[in-house]
């Protein structure tokens, strides 16, 4: 049987058809990716605000889950990693933030595979006790990782040499970014790739355990080497 792969979702305004309304939502790229690569993907909508036991919520979810994705979105707020907002800082959703932390903690707790995109290796690495440098521009004085609007940027990204990571995509990388923030400090993961001008594009935690980030977007390419990864490492955990 397909592994079960839970998306961790956006919670955000939307327009379809008649309505406008709150919802729960993804870009189907994500599933598509999962499903390209033999796996079962469910969504994780954002619990309400009104939910209190979001701990015991990630942990009933994810005991049902053989892997996790946290998926892309909007930043972290930085109180999470006790430092004050950046100018640049924006769409921060703290339920959001609170409910993927949470389901980070139960799939630690667990052994459940997991793989970070964008946001969510921001969120792993604040998830660990890291920090994170809140707009990127302003350290490497370029806009290439995310050039603005709904366009990526391709960043030419190395992967380390002998990293879980270049075992699933090889030493180099054309990666679709739209990144404004990257990950400043990172306890419990090693570097796995960077770009040309230094920022941190991947990291992984050592041990047999599936726990890898990217900073770009995989499932725009539908990367097969790192979804086929996730989803090798989430049969292999429900096989016992």
């Amino acid at each position: 049987m397909s592994p079960v792969i839970g998306l961790s979702t956006y919670r955000e305004l939307s327009l379809h058809g008649v309505w406008r309304e709150v919802s729960d939502l993804l870009p189907s790229t994500y599933a598509d990716a999962v499903r390209h690569a033999g796996g079962a993907p469910v969504l994780l909508p954002v619990p309400p605000p009104e939910t209190q036991a979001f701990a015991d919520l990630a942990t009933t979810v994810c005991a049902r889950l053989d892997g996790l994705i946290v998926s892309g979105g909007g930043d972290v707020d930085p109180a999470r990693y006790d430092a004050d907002p950046h100018p640049r800082t924006g769409g921060v959703l703290p339920e959001r933030d609170a409910w993927e932390l949470a389901l980070l903690d139960a799939a630690a707790e667990r052994g459940v595979p997991v793989l970070g995109i964008c946001r969510g290796m921001q969120v792993m690495a604040v998830h660990g006790g890291g920090s994170l440098q809140q707009h990127v521009p302003d350290e490497v004085g370029h806009t290439e990782h995310s050039p603005g609007g709904d366009v990526y940027g391709v960043t030419a990204v190395t992967t380390v040499e002998g990293s879980l990571l270049q075992r699933l995509v090889g030493s180099t990388v054309s990666a679709d970014c739209h990144h404004h923030q990257a990950v400043a400090e990172h306890p419990g993961y090693a570097p796995a790739a960077t770009a040309e001008d230094g920022t941190l594009e991947a990291m992984e935690a050592p041990g047999p355990r599936f726990c890898l980030a990217v900073q770009w977007h995989p499932e725009e390419a539908t990367d097969a080497g790192l979804f086929a990864g996730l989803v090798a490492a989430a049969r292999a955990f429900a096989a016992g």
